[in-house]
């Protein structure tokens, strides 16, 4: 992608944001209109972290698909620019990509400090937490005389990469996954050297989920383990994808792709973009699975 990249979107903006980055207070505005925008921030050096650039190279590639640029300002010197601009060497090399260019000496220096500060940066969502796009066309979920099989998230293979996953910017496990797949059977947490998954600060065995024979993955809390579920305190809970698991110190998410996901009717879809969709089958029918 270079400046001569066609335009697909044109984006208005006009917003004032403030958010807390290590304790202290970040304030920036984001303004443009027709494809050219402007961030101001006051500490740009906050989301100049080693943990950020590949999540500010992911918005570059977005802005350079879709024929945007971005320029990022602070106290009125241009840092960085993003998106369908004109790279060179330099900024390829320092950014990884082809997508940023860094047009100042401020810019650098900025960049420079983000890095040495490493994850006190403000370690921004990744590519990994945007959900899919829309699947095209939408033509077959408005026309009521096609009849297709019946989807369902009652998986026979007992599938969909059931996972828990670490919040961002909490700390990795023992082992540094921030990812972890669910066992068949049960997968235990804790710190004790047997557990599946070991975090710091729990119990030798603080928790477990169980894999039963209706396909449902069950978080269990130990007798010293504490366990919340979306801040509340439970024994036994039943996961469904977005849930937000709290153990000691740590809060993980539960996913599951959707055609497995019991929580999510009808193939993930509640009321589709038309609203016109039949009721999914019981769990032990022979309707067919999506």
């Amino acid at each position: 992608m270079n400046a001569h990249t066609p335009r697909l979107l044109s984006v208005e903006a006009d917003l004032d944001f403030e958010v807390s980055v290590a304790g202290d207070v970040v304030r920036g505005k984001l303004s443009g209109r027709d494809g050219h925008l402007r961030l101001d921030v006051s500490d740009p050096v906050s989301f100049a972290g080693r943990d950020d650039i590949d999540s500010v190279g992911w918005v570059a590639d977005f802005l350079a698909h879709n024929g945007l640029d971005l320029t990022v300002r602070s106290g009125g010197n241009l840092l960085l620019e993003l998106g369908a601009v004109r790279s060179n060497w330099l900024s390829r090399r320092l950014t990884r990509s082809r997508n940023m260019r860094i047009p100042s000496v401020q810019g650098l220096l900025a960049g420079l400090r983000g890095r040495v500060r490493g994850r006190s940066g403000a370690m921004l969502p990744t590519r990994r937490l945007v959900p899919p796009a829309t699947l095209l066309p939408l033509a077959p979920t408005l026309l009521r005389a096609l009849r297709a099989p019946v989807a369902t998230t009652h998986d026979p293979a007992r599938g969909g990469r059931p996972r828990l996953v670490l919040a961002p910017g909490s700390e990795p496990s023992l082992d540094g996954r921030r990812s972890f797949r669910l066992r068949e059977g049960v997968t235990t947490i804790g710190t004790g050297a047997e557990c599946d998954i070991r975090l710091r600060g729990l119990e030798e065995r603080h928790a477990e989920v169980r894999h039963d024979e209706d396909d449902e993955f069950v978080l269990f809390a130990s007798e010293q383990g504490e366990v919340q579920v979306h801040g509340q305190s439970v024994t036994r809970k039943a996961l469904r994808t977005g849930a937000r698991i709290g153990l000691g110190r740590h809060t993980l998410s539960f996913a599951r792709d959707e055609f497995a996901d019991h929580g999510r009717p009808y193939g993930g879809r509640q009321g589709g973009e038309a609203g016109y969709q039949r009721t999914q089958p019981g769990r032990h029918s022979t309707g067919s699975p999506s």
